[in-house]
């Protein structure tokens, strides 16, 4: 509910401020240690990092709540915000968005994890978690850079806002694609704030979709071999269907103001 994640900002904002707070039965403070508040900002970027991860990728609506909590944090604490980006390009090379070329002395394994794969015992993890993965991450982003904490003085501007999205999306289109992972992060990152780059950007939005539809999307197809066609086809059907309408939905699962009243 809205008031329960007013508690946790109201919460973790008290840590990041100096003043003491409830934890796991005990009082803590950032003051106890003269390193307290740089590890607390390194670890709290880390766990909303984790969350885009773990809870959103299995969860999407996830991303909203979460999303509106790290943007208010990183408002107030810039701190936070710079960490949050650094964890999320180290995790999810894809949000920078880079993808790592193979460089002569890389072993396999050492590669495998710069793009982002989980390597246990020589073991790379399956193609789908780590798409899952990805996808989690990406729409964490995607939410933080269009939500703000409502409660805020909101007197600047979003500390990392949609301009950020939409230079992300150009730099996209302006990459070769990858099999698989291109496809399933566009459609992830334009499923949930497609809607709000529509309404900044209007007329040029609708034109870089249509890049996306006639250019784009042939050069993925090229690439793509039949057992990678879900990712694919989920992503044409979604850009054939705005472009149809004119329009892109809202996300499932976005906050609306009554939210804030529960």
């Amino acid at each position: 509910t809205g008031s329960q994640l007013r508690e946790i900002f109201d919460k973790i904002n008290n840590l990041l401020s100096g003043k003491s707070v409830q934890s796991g039965g005990r009082t803590v403070s950032v003051t106890q240690h003269p390193q307290g508040l740089d590890f607390v900002h390194y670890k709290l970027a880390e766990k909303f990092v984790n969350q885009g991860e773990e809870e959103v990728a299995s969860h999407h609506e996830a991303a909203f709540p979460i999303a509106v909590v790290a943007s208010g944090i990183w408002e107030i604490h810039p701190r936070v915000g710079d960490l949050i980006l650094a964890h999320l390009h180290k995790k999810c090379p894809y949000s920078v968005p880079f993808y790592p070329a193979f460089k002569d002395g890389t072993s396999l394994e050492d590669y495998q994890r710069m793009l982002g794969y989980q390597v246990k015992d020589s073991k790379i993890e399956q193609q789908d978690n780590f798409l899952k993965r990805m996808s989690g991450m990406i729409r964490l982003y995607a939410a933080i850079i269009q939500l703000r904490w409502p409660y805020g003085n909101r007197q600047g501007t979003h500390p990392h806002g949609l301009n950020h999205g939409w230079r992300w999306l150009a730099q996209m289109l302006n990459m070769e694609p990858l099999a698989d992972v291109t496809a399933t992060l566009l459609f992830d990152f334009l499923e949930v704030c497609g809607n709000a780059l529509m309404k900044q950007y209007q007329v040029q939005f609708w034109k870089m979709m249509l890049l996306m539809r006639e250019e784009y999307f042939p050069r993925i197809e090229a690439i793509t071999s039949s057992g990678q066609m879900g990712s694919l086809m989920r992503f044409k059907q979604f850009l054939e269907k705005c472009l149809q309408q004119k329009e892109i939905p809202l996300p499932k699962g976005s906050l609306q103001p009554s939210f804030w009243r529960s």
